[in-house]
């Protein structure tokens, strides 16, 4: 396993002093927010992606991910993050979400990143039923899968918390319909916590769909709220454990985007409580 760190507690700097800083941090990777001040795919300029590519190069890093679930620079005032989203009522802003998708399923294949995430289905809006709202996912998601086969990359569904799919088995219900070898989980690890889920059951039953993880940690009270790993009441030993134990090889990313006050300092944290365990044979210790 490798440990990166996402952008978007980096909000307030511009990118190539954000990846010098995850750089020395001793990160080997980055997940890069698909979103305002980095990289929104809407009108991204050629001179701009190589200058994220070199600023790559440069920094010694890799791309964990391509974070495309937020949306700061539509800045909806429902919420400035979770809209537009797949389910919608209103298809023209629904195609707002579908298309920043596609941009940025286009631009993780441009970088040579292996994935994008993305939201789960927005909040349920009112008098939509549960099931209108899945059928409605699974129709939007099935081009996307094929857009993101095509452009060889994957694309993520990451469960949170008040959204359409909350748990990683809600995901299940959504994967056998589409039915796409492209399309995967994104198992954040705060996110499951929340919804009381079994980590480590949930971990090794999801281990064939899950191609990232996220890792945040979260309060004894299960509030969803990101916290530092080790600061909160994750196990997070036997969090790695489990992931380890399935044969996971792949990128964990630490996303700690409440942290734009001093990201430097939430990162080096973060590396300090991670990086035993990632380093630690399963059982050792």
């Amino acid at each position: 396993m490798r440990l990166a760190f996402s952008t978007n507690a980096y909000m307030r700097f511009p990118f190539d002093e954000a990846a010098g800083r995850i750089a020395a941090l001793g990160y080997e990777g980055l997940e890069l927010m698909a979103d305002v001040p980095h990289a929104w795919p809407a009108g991204l300029l050629d001179g701009t992606k190589q200058a994220i590519v070199r600023s790559m190069q440069r920094h010694g890093l890799r791309f964990s991910n391509v974070n495309a679930f937020m949306m700061n620079a539509i800045a909806d005032h429902r919420q400035p993050y979770w809209y537009p989203s797949f389910i919608e009522p209103d298809e023209g802003y629904r195609r707002v979400r579908i298309d920043h998708t596609r941009r940025s399923l286009d631009l993780c294949a441009e970088l040579g990143a292996p994935h994008i995430t993305t939201e789960p289905g927005g909040p349920i809006a009112p008098g939509q039923s549960r099931q209108e709202a899945i059928d409605l996912f699974v129709e939007v998601l099935k081009p996307l899968a094929e857009h993101a086969e095509q452009r060889g990359v994957l694309l993520l569904i990451e469960p949170e918390p008040g959204l359409l799919l909350e748990t990683t088995d809600q995901y299940l219900e959504v994967a056998e319909r589409v039915n796409a070898p492209s399309l995967g989980l994104n198992f954040d690890v705060g996110h499951a916590y929340c919804m009381a889920e079994d980590l480590p059951t949930q971990i090794a039953k999801l281990a064939h769909l899950t191609k990232h993880y996220h890792v945040e940690d979260i309060a004894a009270s299960r509030v969803h709220h990101h916290l530092v790993p080790g600061t909160g009441a994750i196990d997070f030993r036997g969090v790695f454990e489990a992931i380890r134990e399935t044969g996971y090889d792949g990128w964990v990313t630490v996303e700690l985007y409440p942290f734009v006050d001093d990201p430097d300092v939430a990162a080096r944290q973060a590396m300090e409580h991670l990086r035993p365990l990632v380093e630690t044979p399963a059982g050792a210790g």
